[in-house]
């Protein structure tokens, strides 16, 4: 029996990465989904690939028509919704405070936050009336902490996400609605070519460079994965999560939890090899 039998769910960014693994896993799982994202061919393709489980709608993540007719699809075709996977996103400008260009900013901002708040404000209805439902929101460990990110403007966004997801747990809590959300580490995607402007074709193609970059930047010794995630999300999604809400779940192989035991012992011995030169 899967874990989402019975369920409808809808993810955004489901044309690549994060967002297309969870789409396979949930249905693997039992769920009919609507999966969204901009590139028709991928997204298409996928839901071919998903068979009757599985609609496709592109849509413009920060354009509140369409993410309100996304939502809507999904229960006008399976006839409700349980779960929003907000987890469409992008890189945002890299560099300093003193070279950003407003433009780009706002328009990461749109990407990045206001997509989440529009998934949000349109899944709530819904899920009020039916007394139950599951949103998650992709956040980042840039989000909890400074340096994690090569953009301050990705970094402050993604801050951003993982306050308002606990802000809109403790409205939507009392309808027995819960808002959650997930903060990766290094996983290994495009999302990182992108950031540094490779096209999408380019950037998807870097992910196995990405494994071997990020196989030893925390104590568990490979990179973080879209697997990782997705079964994440099915755990949030599913009733074994039924009295979790307005939790940041942080999947990051301890990255973020300190520093790696042997860099902190090769700081020892280079500390005390020091003391020895010195005495």
């Amino acid at each position: 029996m899967g874990r989402l039998d019975g369920k409808v769910a809808v993810i955004t960014g489901a044309t690549s990465g994060i967002g297309l693994r969870t789409a396979e896993v949930f249905v693997a799982e039992g769920a009919k989904i609507v999966i969204a994202g901009r590139r028709i061919p991928e997204g298409e393709a996928l839901a071919k690939q998903l068979g009757a489980a599985c609609v496709f709608r592109q849509t413009d993540v920060t354009v509140e028509a369409q993410m309100q007719a996304l939502i809507a699809l999904a229960v006008e075709k399976f006839g409700r919704i349980d779960c929003l996977f907000n987890n469409a996103g992008g890189p945002a400008q890299t560099g300093g405070i003193e070279g950003l260009e407003v433009e780009r900013f706002d328009a990461a901002m749109a990407t990045l936050v206001r997509s989440v708040m529009l998934g949000m404000k349109h899944a709530a209805p819904y899920m009020k009336k039916q007394g139950s439902g599951s949103i998650i929101n992709n956040g980042s460990i840039a989000g909890r902490l400074a340096g994690f990110s090569s953009s301050v403007v990705y970094g402050a966004a993604k801050a951003a996400v993982i306050h308002l997801t606990k802000c809109v747990a403790m409205e939507l809590g009392e309808s027995n609605v819960r808002v959650n959300s997930i903060s990766p580490g290094a996983i290994a995607t495009g999302i990182f070519g992108k950031a540094l402007g490779l096209s999408t074709e380019a950037a998807e193609k870097t992910q196995a460079v990405m494994r071997d970059v990020y196989k030893t930047a925390q104590p568990i010794p490979r990179a973080g994965l879209p697997d990782d995630i997705a079964h994440a999300a099915v755990f949030l999604a599913s009733d074994e999560s039924s009295f979790i809400n307005g939790h940041d779940l942080v999947i990051d192989g301890a990255m973020t939890s300190g520093r790696n035991w042997t860099q902190q012992q090769q700081g020892l011995a280079a500390l005390r090899n020091a003391f020895d030169q010195g005495a």
